[in-house]
């Protein structure tokens, strides 16, 4: 399968020597929701406003949908739809105004079953003839989806789409991108809210200065990083590690009174046969806790080591 959206040594520097983007490579394929996460300043907006054809990049090649974004930038934009971080629209324009002027920016023809249905979708439809000025953060949020999404693009992007808006919204928002991936529209999204990552996307990229430091399937990063941890509270505290639990590698913490049992995301823990080896030494567990990795923790502790 030929992607969708291919990035080859994508770099960008500024007039300062300021390297925002070191040589990026990256292909999306059609239909999967790709998560771009990583820290305050990583490159996260460069990069999407690079293919979006909003910033230049200093070097390398885009292509959307097979369109060089430089050299066939009105057929590579016409397939892509950008929700930004920030609030940009006509405050004095109503919603279907500026939904349907949108549409025709790309050459599209009126449609205003489908925009409809679009306001609808949004929960805008009872707004459609309010001006933007009237609206509040959340219902501007939805308008700037509903105007990325007027001309019914192949890919779309989301800026941190959900950041700062309500609860309604955001579960208005996951409902309609599993919607159009349905329909085979390829999300890209960025958010700081990475239990919407988890949830989600396909595959998860991290980008921390300028660097891609890892891209891979979410199933497959979760078990290969991930941790689960077996927590055995004592009803008596030990001094040390027992001689015969020695083997398991399980460590001694809260004044000897809990014995922490970690392994990682790829193996199992076998809780059967370590509490049958403690009750043999006759080492009395009055509670145990288990936890396993979550996206947030594998992320931190790849930030942290590219630091």
């Amino acid at each position: 399968m030929n992607p969708v959206i291919s990035i080859r040594d994508v770099v960008k520097s500024y007039a300062t020597g300021f390297q925002a983007l070191n040589p990026i490579n990256l292909e999306i394929d059609k239909g999967e929701i790709f998560a771009l996460l990583g820290p305050n300043g990583a490159g996260k907006t460069t990069l999407i406003n690079i293919v979006c054809g909003i910033v230049t990049a200093s070097g390398g090649t885009v292509t959307a949908d097979g369109h060089d974004i430089v050299r066939e930038y009105r057929a590579a934009r016409s397939k892509i739809g950008l929700v930004p971080q920030e609030l940009s629209t006509d405050a004095f324009e109503t919603v279907w105004a500026t939904v349907s002027f949108s549409r025709g920016l790309f050459g599209r023809a009126p449609n205003p079953a489908f925009i409809e249905g679009l306001l609808r979708d949004l929960s805008l439809l009872d707004k459609r003839g309010s001006r933007i000025m009237t609206l509040s953060g959340g219902m501007k949020r939805r308008v700037m989806i509903a105007k990325a999404l007027s001309h019914e693009p192949e890919i779309l992007f989301l800026d941190e789409p959900t950041a700062g808006v309500d609860v309604e919204l955001r579960r208005d928002m996951w409902k309609l991108v599993r919607a159009l991936r349905d329909k085979g529209v390829t999300i890209i999204l960025t958010t700081h809210y990475i239990e919407e990552a988890e949830e989600m996307a396909d595959r998860i990229g991290v980008i921390n200065k300028g660097t891609l430091v890892l891209v891979e399937e979410k199933t497959s990063l979760m078990h290969k990083l991930g941790k689960k941890q077996l927590t055995l509270h004592l009803k008596e505290p030990l001094t040390r590690v027992p001689a015969g639990l020695e083997s398991w590698g399980l460590e001694l913490n809260a004044d000897g009174h809990d014995l922490t049992y970690t392994v990682d995301g790829a193996n199992s823990i076998d809780v059967s046969a370590l509490l049958k080896r403690m009750s043999e030494m006759s080492i009395v567990v009055k509670d145990l806790q288990t936890h396993q990795s979550s996206l947030e923790d594998i992320f931190v502790k790849l930030v942290s080591g590219h630091a």
